[in-house]
């Protein structure tokens, strides 16, 4: 179909599918589709008029399709990366325990993304030894760190809380909250003020992580009243905070959290993010923010056809997890690089969480070359079934200390007690009245131990191994099949990220132009992992 004229300037248009394909790939030069004898040709310039007025001439020639120009770093919210003061909408998650490394935080950051290191299960020490590092090295660059819902433990969530206060961290990824939290709210709002042209200024930001609507509510909300007051009365804001806290949401940006690895609903992402995009659009409406609200995607992004996917339904961003725990860059073993390569898509599985045991929560693991999914899932079955260790049958006792614990049943109890006593005394005060809740600890210092064996490589617990992972990770090794990315060392998270972004491009264009009518074979806008010097070319 006809959709006006192409006249020709300084180059000669290219005929064959080939050449629209290499043009497509040619992100920052646009494309335009014309006919010339009857076959369709390919040019990077020329002048257009648009409509059928026009007739066919040596310089004139029929217009069938066009795709403007679209730069990687022009895909996603243009508020949201100069907010974050990003070139790219493009986030590398907080994966727990040093996973999402200060090596990869740093990388990520300096190629004009974000990361977010995994601070989640780590000590104080360690935390504060990462924000040392990281606030030395990355100048103007953006970071975060992250911040998980510790139920068991709100004392902890809190110390995390004072430590980033103190340290100026002002910027945290929130995962895996149900409830909104006192601690929560007092990073958000604690130093916020009006500047001197009156606007608020709330120099804390939180970007949250949700699978869930009427948790995506809360977070799109003012701070409950509530935690407000509590906050006042035990001195930690003042009432001008809480008043000024009640104009603004707790997050201002959500990652609309899909089907990922680690703590996740399994929901499917072509109908989670446009139900929070709906509900961010309902809840900016009736609070009258003066920021825009920006909504993420996670979960399941591990090919440029599904970040392409993600930018066209409106996210404001992509963020990875899964793909990134095979880079070089990962705080993991060598181990678990190579299991996550020889990955498929339906190697996962649910198995229940140390950090919410009691509550039945889960999180998505790999199951292939391990044990821990039907062990983990063991432990919970005998903590529903029984009130107390000593009630367990023999047997079952004994495939505890045997294949589990590698130790009597008396000697796990003095483990987990010298853990818990560091770390948390109070539980050890419960568990010593309460049997079930000893039981339950003993169970949380398996599930526990079993990432640290994953991430140390501890090759003599390998079918212990938990490693959090999502079906992204069949996906992408799918994709990198045959290619330098196939084998794990050579997985970098910035060559990753920028095929990913680079890809997305190149697919959105091919999608511009089959939606103008122009049939073109469906290889085109595929694109296969290239070494990142060959993109950085294409897009200079």
């Amino acid at each position: 179909m006809i959709s006006g004229w192409w006249t020709k300037e300084n180059t000669e248009p290219k005929v064959g599918y080939h050449a629209i394909g290499d043009s497509i790939l040619k992100v920052t030069r646009p494309v335009f589709l014309i006919g010339i004898d009857g076959k369709i040709a390919v040019s990077h310039d020329g002048s257009v008029t648009i409509g059928n007025n026009l007739k066919s001439s040596n310089n004139c020639q029929p217009l069938y399709a066009y795709a403007p120009p679209l730069h990687p770093q022009d895909l996603g919210d243009s508020y949201f990366k100069k907010a974050h003061n990003l070139r790219y909408a493009y986030i590398a998650g907080a994966m727990a325990n040093g996973i999402t490394s200060v090596e990869m935080v740093e990388k990520t950051g300096r190629a004009g993304m974000m990361g977010f290191f995994g601070a989640a299960g780590l000590s104080l020490g360690e935390i504060e030894s990462a924000i040392d590092r990281l606030q030395n090295n990355m100048n103007n660059y953006p970071f975060g760190f992250n911040l998980i819902n510790s139920p068991n433990n709100p004392d902890l969530e809190f110390t995390i809380v004072n430590l980033y206060l103190t340290r100026g961290i002002r910027l945290v990824s929130a995962s895996a909250y149900l409830e909104i939290t006192l601690p929560l709210v007092y990073f958000r709002v604690k130093g916020i003020h009006r500047d001197v042209d009156g606007n608020i200024v709330c120099p804390n930001k939180i970007i949250a992580k949700v699978s869930r609507v009427e948790v995506a509510e809360k977070f799109f909300s003012p701070p409950p009243d509530k935690i407000l007051y509590q906050l006042i009365d035990k001195n930690m804001i003042t009432r001008e905070e809480a008043t000024l806290a009640k104009s603004i949401p707790i997050a201002d940006d959500i990652t609309a959290e899909a089907d990922s690895g680690g703590h996740t609903d399994n929901r499917p992402a072509l109908s989670l993010l446009p139900t929070i995009i709906a509900l961010r659009d309902e809840l900016a409406e009736k609070y009258k923010y003066k920021r825009p609200l920006c909504v993420g995607l996670g979960g399941g992004i591990a090919t440029p056809s599904a970040a392409a996917a993600a930018f066209s339904m409106g996210a404001a961003y992509i963020l990875t997890g899964t793909i990134n725990q095979a880079c070089v860059e990962a705080g993991t073993s060598e181990a678990v690089r190579q299991m996550l390569a020889d990955a498929r898509q339906a190697d996962v599985t649910m198995a229940p969480a140390a950090d919410m045991f009691e509550m039945g929560v889960k999180v998505q693991v790999l199951k292939r070359g391990t044990m821990f999914p039907l062990r983990a899932a063991k432990l919970y079955e005998f903590y529903c079934k029984y009130d107390r260790l000593e009630n367990l049958p023999e047997i079952q006792k004994k495939i505890l200390e045997k294949d589990f614990f590698k130790c009597s049943l008396k000697d796990e109890w003095k483990n987990t007690k010298k853990f818990f006593v560091k770390n948390d005394p109070k539980q050890i005060t419960r568990a010593e009245k309460n049997p079930k809740h000893k039981m339950s600890l003993m169970f949380r210092s398996y599930l526990g131990r079993s990432s640290n064996w994953a991430i140390t490589g501890d090759l003599s617990r390998k079918i212990d191994y938990q490693i959090w992972c999502g079906p992204a990770i069949g996906a992408f090794n799918e994709w990198v099949k045959g290619s330098f990315l196939e084998k794990y060392k050579n997985r970098e998270t910035v060559t990753i990220a920028i095929n990913l972004l680079f890809g997305a491009a190149v697919a959105t264009r091919a999608n511009w132009l089959r939606g103008q009518k122009v049939t073109l074979p469906n290889n085109i806008g595929i694109i296969s992992p290239m070494r990142l010097s060959e993109i950085l070319e294409l897009i200079k």
